[in-house]
């Protein structure tokens, strides 16, 4: 077996075709190839999962147990496969709790770090707390008033599990009798049993006595005895009254508070011991929202109570009207008319009484008498206790703000008190990587300090300088992981790789370009040869150009995509890749194919969407102009604000004016324009179905018209079968057996579910009653499994379903099947069944559509089809709005908005705007500066 090799024999996964390659060993190695030409086939399907397939046989059958039977893919043989690392676009975690911090593990030394060196803070006065005496201590008790009966209590156990019976025992042999476990007082005579399984608190009860003149020698004793058996602590317990806690170590007298002893659990958001306790560590708490509640332009009799306007209820109205007569206001006045006092009224209710004579729904009158709680009062009861799609149908009153306690910080306020170099955990948390780089870089620490955090702060500047390599020094640690993009998230995943400093790897990533300004993917690229230079084998599927001459060995993937794709078409350096004739990859590369820059660019019919004020996020309260009718591209470095003034600003203002959409924009003044466009469609790279019953020809509604055309066959209309008889999500044509899925899942008990294709249809989803209709030698189970491209040819001769069909092929999708299961379509695959499927309307031609990255995962001939269909959009009338890093797409922009100069603080400011060329020759614009390159050629 070759030592320097992986070599992959008969791979046939998908769409290759029994391939057969030799991948060397410790090298940068870039898979390239059209869309759909079979890179992730080879890459990710084959190779990846033949290594974690060999990983989980090599474990016992205890562990196989968990993790379930993988099956083998279809390949003849792989020699050489090392351990495998997928670093693949998906968003590391939707949990809220889940932060950039805590997933690159910097916040776990973060919270080591101040436990161990970190100066605590009195959190009411700011003052340092330091170590007491036991004087000062006895004096804080003998404040307490006179006749006070007290229990003074060692903490020798505080929330930790196990029996503790070795302790038990040696508490006796001092002497004592009596402890507090988990509050209740036992004997220590008594036989206590404690569960290894649960958190225990256990106290020594050391004295009881009454705090009166002549006590101060002997509480002193019963004090120093109990600091001494608990390190540090005492609880003075007020019986039947609050408990004090008094600390040796820290302790501010002046405002009488003390604390425990730090540990990195106190800095956790995710445990009760640091967590807020109003927001439980999230930061958020989701509240009734009075602009989702009232409607300012309605009054009280029309309805200006949006969660009432259904009820039949007729307690409310009479309710309201007294409420009205109390208060002297009127019910027909639009609420924006009314004092703000009422409204406030209105919303929190007041404490007075109401007398009001209370007609029900039986006609029955009689005198009632009642305090308002305000709208947001019986919102919450109703919250209280309505069932989880009672609840989903408040949610939409609702909306999330920064918790009041911590105001967003998650933490306890004794948590937030404490500080290393002058600042508090979330303070450095929402520093961007490069100022808290620069901070811990800088940081000085006294000798005993350096002995102990040295290490701890080494761990915490590699780890930021690595994110840093990888172009993410615009985030912040305290960034939520569930709001990056794919590509962020497979950087970020990255960092944490290099910092994990393994030999002897495969690692395969999924193009970690993307996302990526040109000025930034030089440090990516040196990331990925640092990786290799650890010893590793880096494989990475990628289109992006200045990558792919990176690479020490290039293996192309072709020709063509589908059925007509998984061939090694050329492989080796870029040089041998060029001198192939068939391989597209190599004719751009060479220069004899590529996107010219347009000859003449859409001028600007004057309209513009105008945003002003734009403040969210980074944004520096920039003034926008977005023009009309013409495509737009909207460039900056990684950071620089762009999503934040598209998605969050424009899209959701854009969605609110048309679709009365619930979701608040960002921060901004206004947005001017809007009465000259009619809609806004975002094309996204979201799925467009979540299960596998939906598919391409039913997202397109082409298979509305394929279905149509089967029931119109005369052997149908014979049967009398109409549409729905050859949908697969009815009864009547489908199979009953596996209800229309083609496959049935089989329960594995301990193993993890298996799924195989359903014994009576074969998989065809259908019964044998409608696949015996056939149109043009075809049954619909044929058809679904066609081609786009073969499908189109299928049914060439009928106009609805071939428009809608060629909409799909322009878009480079002619390789995907009709019947393709949503779930296995990539980001970039659904974003285009998107864009395919609006291209199939008829455009009113004031329509805005707006698109982010739709170039991920395309090559350079897909791009070239891309704009064209872009460019179909636009000469419709319609605006088009691209967030882009590719340059071909920028290129061929009518108008570009550059944002920057840099990614997070230091951007959101526009740099430039204009078409390329006068963007090209702003010298601030890094944009201007790649643009000027491509622009001359």
């Amino acid at each position: 077996m070759a030592k320097d090799k992986i070599i992959v024999k008969g791979a046939a996964e998908h769409n290759l075709k029994e391939v057969n390659v030799e991948i060397p060993r410790d090298e940068l190695v870039v898979m390239t190839g059209l869309s759909g030409s079979g890179k992730s086939s080879l890459a990710f399907d084959t190779i990846y999962a033949e290594g974690q397939r060999r990983y989980v046989e090599s474990l016992s059958a205890y562990a196989r147990q968990f993790l379930g039977q993988m099956e083998k893919p279809k390949v003849e043989y792989i020699e050489g496969l090392s351990p495998s690392i997928s670093i693949d676009q998906k968003t590391t975690s939707q949990n809220p709790r889940s932060t950039v911090g805590t997933v690159t593990e910097i916040y776990d030394y973060l919270r080591l770090l101040y436990a161990r060196i970190g100066q605590p803070h009195c959190p009411q006065c700011g003052e340092e707390i330091s170590s007491q005496t036991i004087d000062e201590i006895v004096e804080q008790v003998l404040e307490l008033e006179e006749r006070t009966k007290v229990q003074i209590l060692a903490p020798v156990v505080r929330d930790r599990k196990g029996e503790h019976q070795d302790l038990l025992a040696d508490i006796q042999r001092q002497g004592y009798v009596r402890v507090r476990v988990n509050g209740q007082i036992r004997e220590l005579s008594e036989e206590i049993n404690l569960d290894k399984y649960q958190w225990h608190r256990i106290e020594v009860v050391v004295d009881r006595l009454l705090i009166k003149e002549g006590v101060k020698e002997r509480l002193a004793d019963s004090l120093e005895t109990a600091l001494d058996l608990a390190d540090g602590l005492v609880i003075v317990d007020l019986i039947e009254g609050e408990e004090l806690l008094f600390s040796e170590n820290f302790a501010c007298p002046d405002c009488g508070i003390n604390l425990e002893e730090l540990t990195p659990r106190m800095f956790s958001f995710n445990s009760p011991y640091g967590a807020c306790a109003t927001c439980d560590g999230l930061g958020s708490k989701r509240e009734f929202d009075p602009e989702f509640i009232l409607d300012q332009q309605q009054s009280l009799n029309e309805g200006a109570i949006i969660p009432w306007r259904r009820t039949r209820s007729k307690y409310y109205p009479q309710l309201l009207a007294a409420l009205a007569a109390e208060y002297n206001f009127s019910l027909d006045t639009p609420l924006k008319d009314l004092e703000q006092e009422t409204i406030e009224l209105l919303l929190y209710g007041t404490p007075r009484k109401l007398k009001f004579k209370y007609t029900n729904r039986y006609n029955r009158t009689r005198l009632h008498e009642t305090s308002f709680k305000g709208i947001i009062g019986y919102l919450q009861r109703k919250l209280r206790e309505a069932s989880d799609k009672g609840r989903k149908r408040l949610e939409k009153y609702m909306s999330i703000r920064n918790c009041p306690d911590c105001t967003g910080q998650r933490l306890k306020p004794e948590s937030l008190a404490v500080t290393f170099g002058g600042k508090s955990i979330i303070e450095i948390t929402e520093m961007s990587i490069e100022e808290a780089l620069n901070f811990f870089t800088e940081v000085e620490l006294a000798e005993r300090d350096q002995l102990i955090g040295g290490q701890i702060l080494k761990e915490i500047r590699e780890r930021l300088r690595f994110l840093d390599n990888v172009g993410l020094n615009y985030l912040n640690l305290s960034r939520a992981a569930s709001t990056l993009s794919g590509g962020e998230a497979q950087r970020i995943r990255l960092a944490t790789q290099i910092g994990s400093s393994l030999v002897g790897v495969l690692y395969i990533l999924d193009e970690p370009s993307i996302g990526l300004h040109q000025r930034d993917n030089a440090r990516l690229i040196n990331t990925l040869k640092e990786l290799r230079d650890l010893g590793n084998t880096v494989l990475v599927v990628e289109h992006d150009e200045e990558t792919i001459r990176a690479a020490d060995h290039v293996i192309d993937l072709g020709p063509r995509a589908g059925k007509k794709g998984g061939e090694i078409v050329a492989q080796g350096q870029v040089e041998d890749i060029t001198a192939v004739e068939e391989s597209l990859t190599g004719q751009y590369l060479a220069g004899e194919k590529k996107i010219s820059v347009p000859k003449e660019r859409q001028q600007t019919n004057g309209k513009f969407l105008e945003i002003k004020g734009a403040a969210q996020h980074n944004l520096k309260e920039i003034d926008v102009e977005i023009a009309l009718g013409v495509f737009n591209c909207v460039t900056g470095v990684s950071g620089s604000g762009k999503s934040t003034l598209v998605n969050e600003i424009l899209n959701k203002r854009l969605k609110q004016e048309f679709y009365k959409s619930k979701e608040k924009p960002g921060i901004h003044q206004e947005v001017l324009g809007i009465e000259e466009v009619d809609k806004v469609i975002t094309i996204d790279q979201s799925p467009i179905g979540r299960t596998p019953r939906s598919n391409p020809a039913t997202y397109t509604k082409v298979f509305d018209y394929i279905r149509e055309t089967f029931a119109q066959t005369p052997e149908a209309k014979q049967r009398g079968y109409q549409k729905g008889r050859f949908s697969f999500n009815v009864k009547g044509g489908r199979c009953e057996a596996c209800s229309g899925d083609g496959i049935i899942k089989i329960d594995m008990h301990f193993l993890s579910d298996i799924y195989v294709p359903c014994e009576v249809c074969e998989g065809q989803r259908y019964n044998q009653e409608t696949l015996e209709i056939r149109y043009k030698g075809k049954n619909i189970a044929d058809v679904l499994d066609m081609t786009v491209e073969e499908a189109l040819d299928f049914f060439e001769h009928i106009p609805k379903i071939k428009r809608r069909l060629q909409t799909l092929y322009d878009v480079g999708l002619g390789y995907i099947r009709l019947g393709q299961p949503s779930t296995t379509l990539s980001g970039g695959e659904a974003q285009r069944v998107k864009l395919s499927s609006e291209l199939g309307k008829r455009s009113t031609g004031n329509t805005v559509y707006i698109l982010d990255e739709p170039t991920t995962g395309l090559h350079f001939a897909d791009v070239k089809r891309l704009l064209e269909v872009l460019k179909r959009l636009r000469d419709k009338g319609n605006t088009i709005i691209v967030i882009e890093h590719n340059l071909d797409v920028i290129k061929s922009a009518d108008y570009i908005i550059d944002l920057g100069p840099e990614g997070g603080e230091y951007g959101g400011e526009v740099i430039a705007t204009g078409t390329p060329e006068e963007v090209a020759q702003v010298e601030s614009s890094y944009t201007g500066q790649f643009l000027q390159n491509v622009l001359e050629h």
